[in-house]
């Protein structure tokens, strides 16, 4: 509770919400402007959750996305909604991907015009072939994006009803029945290009391309369908920018957010709910008609004393750089500035990924990590300060895949530190000049480098195993047990509005929009 109304202070609240992330800063909004009475429950000193901006190296005037980078999946509905002060801006390039080819360096840009497109493809693949299988696959994967994207915010359609939806039985086999590895190979023969695709499915996924779990599928829908499009755009300001929005719009619309507070204990009986929370005096409690629980379903289980779900398991690797100056390519022909506005793939072709699969698979750190990079600092400048901006300076931020949580359970610094160093020597592999050369240094004269493992992200963010979509993710349809909005639990008024809700994982805000629905039309 706020400080003024005193611990041990008994109130009741329409809705609790646990945790400040975006998904309960999105419910807390719509609920407040509804007119319920709305308390969110933060254990850190500021709302945000994975969703900020920070300034992560001592000195330096670089507000970075720290943690979550990119925005694709949250609908414009939300953002009209909630009537929010929040833009993106789109990348000039979608990919650049460096290879050595016959002796000489290399790449495809994937960007920059239809034409230009078509003669890199030419270009590295000697022919028209792979240029027009990528139109046709990524056509296909658009009209699934612009039938299924709007049922994010609608109640689960069924199996049956979201495939009818969809209209392409080629496309509902090729991306909901088949692994994905199937679609690929079938379509594609160029193996840089096969990689290139494949990404989508292994972002935050460890998983090989023939999967019979599909969860590389699942990961690749997610991956295609945002806003529609399918496009990855830049938040202006980075993502902190679209968390304080928010709270500034459940605040404004009469939510109160206690930072401070940890939620300990969730007790209900189905109609009404007490929730004990802990801060820096004592302890303290407060009821509610409903619990929105943005955590993870780990966490909800501990609030709730129900037994624990399934472990989770992230396996990325997250690099935030900042730099003096972009480095100069091998690949003459392409300028850096545009290599690196989209996604520059490293270590990313088909066989590649399947190697670094089969490795981390076998215990071992990958022998080529791969990873991709993003330069948002090109595309959003506001990040940076004035002096920084005009001096040539960027920000780099990568993205490690197939290094899950347990390579790093025997000492997570020390592994740590040998990843980053193997996943830097495969970009400097590309590079004219090394990396290190580029790099900034902070007021302590220390490079402008961090990185952090799944067991980092489990400590800072309390991500279970450090998976940043909280577990694996979902169809975007109902199965047994996932209730009509996806976000329900076995508590009839409690529910889950963080990543980890059916339709969860990215920056969505789609199941704090969920969750708020569920409790209005309850109580309609």
């Amino acid at each position: 509770m706020p400080a003024h109304e005193g611990h041990g202070t008994h109130r009741t609240y329409d809705a609790v919400i646990v945790g400040g992330g975006h998904n309960g800063l999105v419910a807390a909004a719509y609920l407040a402007r509804a007119g319920r009475s709305v308390l969110v429950l933060e254990r850190l000193d500021h709302t945000g959750g994975a969703a900020v901006s920070t300034r992560p190296f001592t000195g330096v005037d670089a507000r970075l996305s720290r943690y979550s980078y990119l925005v694709s999946l949250l609908p414009k509905k939300i953002v009209r909604d909630l009537g929010l002060d929040f833009r993106v801006r789109t990348r000039t390039v979608s990919s650049y991907t460096p290879v050595e080819r016959d002796g000489r360096p290399t790449g495809l840009l994937v960007g920059g015009g239809e034409r230009r497109t078509r003669e890199a493809f030419a270009r590295l693949t000697g022919g028209e072939r792979e240029y027009a299988s990528w139109q046709r696959f990524y056509g296909m994967t658009a009209q699934v994006a612009q039938r299924v994207f709007p049922t994010l915010t609608e109640p689960l359609p069924t199996r049956d009803e979201l495939r009818r939806r969809v209209d392409d039985e080629e496309a509902w086999r090729a991306l909901f029945e088949e692994p994905i590895g199937v679609a690929v190979e079938d379509r594609f023969a160029d193996d840089l290009v096969r990689g290139v695709v494949l990404t989508d499915a292994l972002i935050g996924t460890f998983a090989d391309a023939h999967d019979p779990s599909l969860r590389q599928n699942r990961c690749f829908l997610y991956h295609v369908i945002g806003g529609g499009t399918g496009d990855w755009d830049v938040p202006v300001g980075g993502m902190g920018a679209l968390t304080d929005a928010l709270a500034t719009a459940a605040r404004e619309a009469g939510a109160v957010i206690a930072t401070g507070h940890e939620a300990v204990r969730i007790d209900t009986d189905g109609n009404a709910a007490e929730i004990t929370y802990r801060t820096a005096d004592g302890e303290g409690v407060v009821a509610a008609r409903h619990v929105l629980v943005n955590a993870s379903p780990q966490a909800l289980a501990a609030l709730t004393g129900d037994e624990q779900p399934a472990p989770a398991e992230g396996a990325q690797l997250k690099v935030n750089m900042l730099l003096k100056r972009l480095p100069q390519l091998r690949d003459t022909s392409v300028d850096p500035h545009e290599a690196f506005a989209g996604t520059f793939h490293i270590a990313e072709g088909y066989e590649q990924l399947a190697a670094a699969h089969a490795q981390a698979a076998a215990g071992e750190l990958p022998a080529a990590p791969p990873s991709e990079i993003y330069c948002h600092s090109l595309t959003d400048p506001t990040i940076l300060g004035p002096d920084l901006v005009e001096q040539g300076y960027q920000t780099l931020t990568l993205f490690g895949l197939h290094t899950p949580a347990r390579l790093f359970e025997r000492d997570n610094d020390a592994v740590r530190e040998e990843l980053l160093k193997s996943t830097l020597a495969q970009l400097d592999a590309h590079l004219a000049e090394p990396l290190a050369d580029c790099l900034a240094t902070d007021a302590d004269g220390l490079p402008c480098i961090e990185a952090k493992t799944p067991l980092d992200l489990e400590r800072d963010l309390r991500l279970p195993g450090g998976n940043i979509f909280h577990r694996d993710l979902s169809w975007p349809y109902a199965q047994e047990g996932t209730g009509r909005w996806g976000v329900e639990t076995r508590h009839a008024n409690v529910l889950l509005c963080g990543a980890g809700a059916v339709r969860g994982g990215g920056v969505s805000g789609v199941p704090g929009h969920n969750a708020a629905m569920a409790v209005l039309e309850g109580s309609d």
